[in-house]
């Protein structure tokens, strides 16, 4: 089960698809051109079923294996097998310098999901033309992963009962990785994303008159300290935990004005649930008892975003299976990281798991100089189409 001698032909044609969504980048749920391509694409590969408008804007390709393809439905296995890749791009400028740059300004494809949704796509072309398993595939070519839960939204939509998928995969790309590396681990991958606002309200007043005021600023500055005590202090310091206030505003802009109000804005990152409950009570606990206790008022909004991203023993178990029949360089145990990814609403429907591939020397994701590599396609899009055919053998 190495790299598919098929997918590999199909490099000039796929890097000519990833090139085109790299320059048209949409955002969020508005990828009606990216997902309309989509759709079509998979029309002309023969996918028995495509579906649009799924949980808004995301597309569903259905593909049945052989004894169901031949009409031999009542023989075949009953297995369903879903594969997922993202659409959506970034709002950010991009700097690469390539001559497929985007064409939009101020959007870029910086996380690589033009080339997850290409790897999806020469995976279904693939399954298509060989029909080598017995079930069903399912291809879901998802909207809003960066920050819009389209996960969710699919899943909201019916997706999982709609097609009976009874189990689920994911991949995303990885800098620092060497191009065909694979790298998993089971249970927590990446982590839960909540975000808080923190309004501080006190005395405004003029800055050579600090005692006629109740000074925000300082009471902000102590707030934002005394949060790092929840990861130094508050949290077993073997459990994952990150807070993060990332940013400062205040109702004043000038040089000599005590500010009666700052807001702060930040993050928080977790691997537990347990501890996503503890550190939500203390941001609240915290700001509001720090401010009371300078002689102002805090206000706490916490919101919880997207979930611990999980990935099931025994599939982890079999997505390493055919990372290492793909390329034979898979490390099965990497850290976890601290970024937080919505395939999470996914894993919690259905039992799956979520795989890096690496994608050489280049810049990070989410940075303007970053670039999906177009060498890491064969080796994605073999794996995709190995999962369908190992879980469903013919």
């Amino acid at each position: 089960m190495p790299v598919r001698t098929r997918i590999a032909d199909m490099l000039p044609e796929l890097t000519a698809v990833r090139q085109d969504f790299h320059a048209h980048p949409e955002l969020l749920f508005d990828v009606q051109r990216t997902a309309g391509r989509v759709a079509d694409l998979l029309r002309s590969y023969g996918c028995d079923e495509v579906v649009e408008g799924i949980g808004r804007t995301g597309v569903v390709g259905v593909i049945h294996g052989a004894s169901q393809a031949s009409g031999g439905a009542s023989q075949a296995s009953g297995r369903v097998v879903g594969l997922r890749a993202d659409m959506d791009a970034l709002p950010i400028h991009e700097q690469t310098g390539v001559a497929y740059a985007s064409t939009v300004p101020g959007k870029m494809h910086a996380c690589g999901h033009d080339g997850h949704t290409t790897m999806l796509l020469g995976a279904a072309k693939y399954l298509c033309e060989t029909r080598n398993f017995d079930g069903t595939a399912v291809v879901i070519f998802q909207p809003a992963e960066e920050g819009g839960g389209g996960g969710r939204e699919m899943c909201a939509d019916g997706m999982m009962d709609r097609w009976n998928i009874q189990e689920v995969y994911g991949m995303h790309n990885m800098p620092g990785i060497p191009v065909g590396h694979f790298a998993i681990r089971p249970g927590a991958i990446m982590a839960a994303a909540d975000q808080f606002e923190i309004t501080v309200t006190g005395k405004g007043g003029h800055a050579a008159k600090p005692h006629d005021c109740i000074d925000t600023t300082v009471v902000a500055a102590h707030i934002i300290v005394a949060l790092q005590t929840i990861a130094s202090r508050g949290v077993d310091p073997l459990k994952q935990v990150v807070v993060s206030v990332c940013t400062v505003a205040t109702d004043s802009t000038a040089h000599n004005v005590i500010p009666q109000v700052v807001k702060m804005k930040g993050t928080v990152r977790t691997m537990d649930v347990d501890v996503q409950d503890y550190v939500e009570r203390r941001v609240t606990e915290i700001a509001t008892g720090t401010a009371q206790a300078l002689g102002a008022q805090a206000v706490v909004t916490y919101q919880r975003g997207y979930p611990v991203t999980v990935n099931a023993a025994d599939n982890t178990a079999h997505a390493v299976a055919v990372a290492q029949a793909v390329s034979g360089q898979v490390n099965p145990d990497t850290p976890p990281l601290m970024g937080a990814e919505d395939f999470s609403f996914m894993l919690m429907e259905r039992p799956g798991a979520y795989i890096f591939l690496g994608n050489g020397n280049t810049a990070d994701v989410h940075n303007p100089a970053y670039n999906f590599d177009d060498s890491a396609i064969p080796f994605g899009a073999s794996w995709y189409a190995g999962m369908a055919e190992a879980r469903m053998p013919a």
